[in-house]
């Protein structure tokens, strides 16, 4: 079964035991721990053994389980701790954005390159790194996702597609998926409307708001057979009340177990009252 979480990224503002709280109480299987520098460090890399027992006891308490890490940093010393961190945590995927600029070869082929030596160095930790296609990115569209598919060959390598980015990139993410299913170990979802360069106010990316036909993206998850987390991401939100941000993470877990549930890909409550 396909398992939902939320990126604690949504809950910046917050300590993660209370992110987590409000991510159980929306209903999620588990949570995807925000260590990203300079935007949401739920998880410090530098000091992560000192805050080991808290977050496993955090996601414990809540029935959670640690689905993701996001670091967002290609940087090598950051991963290590990341991959460190995540093997001791049990947390099987680290999510890491390409860099680079688009359009531009030379970036292109530095961010493959990068990923290549880094998948390797996930590998003996046991994790999986995964990178998504960004907009505005070396890796920024389906074509060149390919291509690092094709140069990158350990099993540590995975891509965490992100319908937002795919569709913002001017094409059709539940038809893109399908190109890229094959490698495709994480799923970061959310809405958006137009195809701006971001994503829009967080409320715009709550899941079933904007443009994108998450339907038929979720269609395309479970007719290729995925099962791997499929994780809220919303980001932007600071200086937003708990009651905003949970709402958000409420609403998309609604819509997303609906889908999913018509799909037959969650289960489905058939007890009486």
């Amino acid at each position: 079964m396909i398992k939902l979480g939320v990126n604690s990224v949504l809950f910046r503002d917050f300590d993660f035991a209370t992110a987590a709280k409000m991510i159980a109480l929306s209903g999620y299987d588990g949570v995807e721990i925000a260590a990203i520098k300079g935007m949401c460090e739920h998880l410090e890399l530098d000091r992560w053994e000192e805050q080991a027992e808290e977050i496993k006891k955090a996601a414990a308490d809540n029935g959670l389980e640690l689905l993701s890490m996001e670091v967002a940093s290609l940087d090598d010393a950051r991963l290590t701790k990341a991959f460190e961190a995540a093997s001791a945590l049990g947390i099987p995927v680290v999510n890491v954005g390409p860099g680079g600029k688009e359009g531009v070869e030379e970036d292109l082929q530095a961010s493959i390159e990068t990923l290549a030596a880094l998948s390797k160095k996930a590998e003996a930790y046991g994790v999986t790194l995964c990178v998504k296609a960004h907009f505005g990115n070396a890796i920024h569209d389906t074509p060149t996702t390919l291509r690092a598919m094709e140069a990158i060959s350990s099993p540590a390598f995975g891509i965490d597609m992100d319908p937002s980015h795919i569709y913002r990139s001017m094409e059709e993410p539940q038809e893109s998926l399908k190109k890229v299913l094959s490698r495709v170990k994480h799923i970061h979802i959310r809405d958006c409307k137009g195809r701006n360069k971001g994503p829009g106010p967080i409320q715009d990316q709550a899941c079933g708001r904007g443009d994108i036909d998450l339907y038929a993206y979720c269609k395309a998850m479970v007719d290729g057979q995925y099962s791997g987390p499929v994780c809220l991401e919303v980001i932007g939100a600071n200086q937003h009340s708990l009651a905003e941000v949970s709402i958000i993470a409420a609403e998309s877990y609604g819509y997303l177990n609906a889908c999913l549930k018509a799909l037959n890909a969650r289960e489905t409550t058939t007890e009486g009252i």
